[in-house]
């Protein structure tokens, strides 16, 4: 039995929702080929925080009934997913992985678990994620450390580590995240899976405290590209009450295969100019890159100049934070890890001054990167700094020997993405001689997905960038 639930397991959401809606198995096998692989192997990855077993099931049997009948079937009917537990699910626990919540339970769910349940994904159980998504290893005093399924030893990296180990395990195929400076490619790429996060506004969030905040946005995980453009068809479209949104059209997911890779002009920088980054991943980095010459319609060395992005994102990145949980560092900041009351204080003395000079210094990297995109169409960079790095080491504080000035500097090479919201996509372009994976950045204008998974979906498709299980999973 353990055999035919593994190979129902290492189906794509793609291929899980086809055999559903072809009556090849149901959706309950599927529910209960993860159940019993995450009651196997979640031990140790420690990926969910909270299961809804009962749930998902009888939500399989409803799915199948669906089925039966001849009603009309979603995008991912069937498919178990899990979503990561920053963010609100009606009737299941959603902790923020603090103790704080441990036991909140949303009335509602949250836009994109709304759409994503609409459209027949079952979700499983909520992700683990260090506590309000900030640290650099996904752990808390409720679950945790989750563990990279390529080396238990290491870490999957924060905040959607539980997400992204989930994926690479094979404990479900797709799984939601957020993303402010990183949270869903540093984990994609540590774990070596697809990790896409999306224009502010292609994923509305009618529940953020600031409107018009475009800094974190949802995305999702998963173990191909295909999956997460399937993902993000269902979690799009407009929503009146996020005005990032209102002018972006619902998006459907293009012919991946129809791009002629020769039509792309292609721009690649291992660091951006401006983050610090591991010299042995550079070096593989750019063999990889020289391995890419000639696939394109143009193949240069080039970037924009990103000097100025530390200092925008760090302002902007702190002064969200203490706005959004002030009053909880004053209240019960005993209570709170030592990693996210730093997060929080950074804000503190902050005067409208700042705010704005850092605004002023994003709108000029932001004009940077349009002007960029006017001759490419796509920038290639790493997706992390670092290798993935001991569980037990807790923050990144430096690199190559030199001591970072914060804990969050190894994150420049995603959070200088952020900033700008331009649509990025992680994807395996390598591995280390001990089996670690390497993710590529992929970078497209705002409102390129297609250009951005089309482009992903080649590599993935001619060259190899995929997922790859797990020894011994």
């Amino acid at each position: 039995m353990t055999d035919t639930n593994d190979a129902l397991t290492r189906l794509s959401a793609a291929e899980m929702a086809e055999g559903v809606r072809r009556r090849r198995f149901r959706a309950r096998d599927l529910v209960a080929a993860s159940l019993e692989r995450i009651a196997r192997l979640d031990g140790t990855l420690k990926t969910f925080i909270t299961l809804a077993p009962e749930a998902a099931l009888a939500a399989a049997d409803e799915a199948d009934r669906r089925v039966e009948a001849g009603r009309p079937l979603g995008l991912l009917h069937g498919v178990p997913v899990g979503v990561k537990d920053l963010t609100p699910t009606a009737g299941l626990r959603t902790t923020y992985g603090s103790t704080l919540y441990a036991d909140f339970v949303p009335d509602a769910d949250d836009l994109s678990v709304a759409r994503l349940k609409a459209a027949g994904a079952i979700v499983l159980g909520k992700t683990n994620t260090p506590e309000f998504g900030f640290g650099a290893i996904t752990s808390n005093e409720l679950c945790g450390p989750t563990a990279n399924p390529h080396n238990p030893a290491m870490t999957s990296s924060g905040s959607s580590g539980g997400s992204a180990a989930a994926v690479a395990a094979g404990l479900v195929p797709l799984a939601q995240g957020t993303d402010f400076g990183g949270s869903v490619r540093t984990p994609a790429s540590f774990c070596g899976v697809v990790g896409l996060r999306p224009t502010p506004g292609r994923i509305p969030s009618p529940g953020r405290a600031l409107a018009w905040d475009g800094l974190a946005t949802q995305g999702f995980l998963a173990r191909t590209v295909e999956d997460a453009a399937l993902a993000l068809a269902v979690a799009s479209g407009p929503a009146p009450q996020d005005p990032t949104s209102v002018p972006v059209p619902a998006w459907a997911v293009p012919d991946l295969d129809a791009l002629d890779p020769r039509t792309l002009r292609v721009a690649w920088s291992t660091d951006l100019g401006s983050a610090l980054v591991d010299l042995g991943l550079a070096d593989v980095f750019e063999g990889v890159m020289r391995g890419l010459e000639g696939r394109f319609a143009s193949f240069t060395k080039a970037s924009p100049d990103c000097r100025a992005a530390a200092d925008a994102f760090e302002t902007l990145r702190a002064a969200h934070i203490h706005h959004t949980y002030g009053a909880t560092l004053e209240q019960d900041g005993d209570r709170l890890s030592p990693t996210v009351a730093w997060n929080i204080a950074r804000g503190r003395n902050l005067t409208a001054a700042d705010y704005l000079r850092a605004e002023a210094q994003r709108s000029a990297l932001y004009r940077r990167f349009a002007a960029f995109f006017q001759t490419h169409d796509i920038l290639m960079t790493l997706s992390a700094s670092v290798l993935p790095f001991p569980n037990a080491q807790g923050d990144v504080t430096e690199i190559n020997g030199f001591r970072l000035r914060t804990i969050i500097d190894y994150l420049a090479i995603t959070y200088t993405v952020s900033l700008i919201g331009f649509p990025c996509l992680s994807i395996p372009c390598g591995w280390t001689s001990d089996g670690l994976p390497i993710g590529l950045q992929l970078i497209a204008k705002p409102y390129g997905e297609d250009t951005l998974l089309c482009c992903a979906r080649f590599l993935e498709r001619e060259l190899g960038f995929r997922h790859r299980w797990p020894a011994g999973m």
